[in-house]
């Protein structure tokens, strides 16, 4: 068979424009492949994902364990024992290192159907878990851990809101568990109804002598102390629904027992609240010390005390942000370092980034801890895992 491919000129005319078309179509196709982000199933083998995260040089991320359903609060006791909190999950866990190969080996279900337990703080043996309306505790948990008892009630006075009533605790260096109240709100004024709303507050271990120690804080889940001055700093929540830039998240010091952040009259320092604002002025509360991004869902917080680092980490504070949820374009879902000078933040820039790519997370970030040996652990509560970042 003969195939004629002589074309006269106005033919030939109209396939140069279809293949103009489909040249220009093909164009786009490619750089749009080369713009787009890649998707999780392209970021590291398995889909774990993990080669997707982009760290300085020298750095490393790997998993520490695995399967750790809803994973948020993260503490360590001295024998090493990793301790986790939920929220949704409604569970606390154990996590076991036990042949010391930087990789978890065993994750335990301590206790279920628990209230919204988020926060898990640790002290003489015992196991302090936070649920919305009380602090328990698992006493000599460790010999336990098969089996574990029936938990004390440490203190069970606490508002029983939801909304924002998940609740992170830490015991400071005054020996005292602080413990916070957060707004039960996007936007309100609770202080003249229950003056604990909107606060940090601190008891004694046996859950006596509960009593305010910051004031005007949406929602704070997660804070640390610096370890020169063993001042109070924590990250805030700002309000939503001032549009997607506005306001921003901060991070503050609460250097004396007293202060006051703003909440709700003033948002980041300076910008009042379009209903409260009017009642306050900006001038009369403490500014956060450096302003996060907006609506980044800035979580745990902590110094950095360890050696395995370079030096120039030594005291800096690494901040998890779990990300945006009503943002038109998504920030956060990182790892975020916040460098100080002489006590003061002269710097914020991401240090562990890539759990969102493009529109879609396929992890978030809620706490940080360093361990003994210098690398950070960072819980996860939508990857439902535990990642440890190393140097060297």
């Amino acid at each position: 068979m003969r195939i004629n491919f002589k074309q006269s000129g106005g033919e030939m005319k109209g396939v140069k424009i279809i293949v103009g078309f489909f040249a220009v179509i093909a164009l786009i196709l490619v750089a749009y492949a080369a713009l787009r982000t890649v998707p999780i199933s392209d970021c590291g083998e398995n889909g774990t994902g993990l080669a997707c995260i982009k760290l300085p040089p020298g750095f490393s991320i790997d998993y520490y364990a695995e399967n750790v359903e809803g994973a948020r609060s993260i503490t360590l006791s001295p024998n090493g024992t990793l301790f986790v909190g939920s929220r949704d999950a409604g569970k606390v866990y154990a996590v076991l290192d036990r042949n010391n190969d930087s990789r978890a080996d065993k994750v335990l279900v301590l206790a279920e159907g628990l209230d919204m337990p988020n926060g898990v703080a640790f002290r003489n043996g015992s196991l302090y878990v936070a649920e919305i309306s009380r602090v328990v505790r698992y006493d000599d948990i460790e010999a336990r851990l098969e089996n574990p008892p029936t938990p004390v009630v440490v203190n069970d006075s606490f508002p029983s809101d939801r909304a924002h009533g998940w609740k992170y605790i830490k015991f400071g260096p005054d020996g005292k568990l602080y413990v916070p109240i957060g707004m039960p709100c996007n936007i309100c004024n609770k202080e003249g109804e229950d003056e604990r709303y909107g606060t940090i507050m601190r008891m004694e271990p046996n859950g006596s002598q509960l009593e305010i120690f910051a004031r005007g804080i949406r929602n704070t889940v997660g804070f640390d102390w610096d370890p020169e001055t063993e001042e109070l700093w924590f990250t805030d929540n700002g309000r939503d629904w001032l549009g997607d830039d506005t306001p921003p998240d901060e991070l503050n010091l609460a250097s004396e027992q007293g202060m006051h952040f703003g909440f709700p009259y003033c948002h980041g320092g300076d910008i009042p609240d379009p209903e409260f604002g009017k009642l306050r002025n900006c001038s009369e509360f403490t500014p956060p010390e450096i302003k996060l991004g907006p609506h980044v869902a800035s979580l745990g917080m902590t110094f950095y005390t360890g050696t395995m680092f370079p030096e120039e980490y030594g005291n800096q504070i690494f901040i998890a942000e779990h990300g945006s949820w009503n943002r038109k374009i998504p920030i956060g879902y990182r790892i975020s370092l916040v460098k100080l000078e002489k006590g003061k933040p002269v710097s914020y820039e991401p240090f562990a980034d890539g759990w969102l790519q493009g529109l879609a997370a396929w992890g978030r970030p809620v706490d940080i801890l360093v361990m003994p040996d210098g690398a950070l652990l960072v819980s996860d509560d939508k990857n439902n895992a535990i990642y440890r970042i190393s140097y060297g």
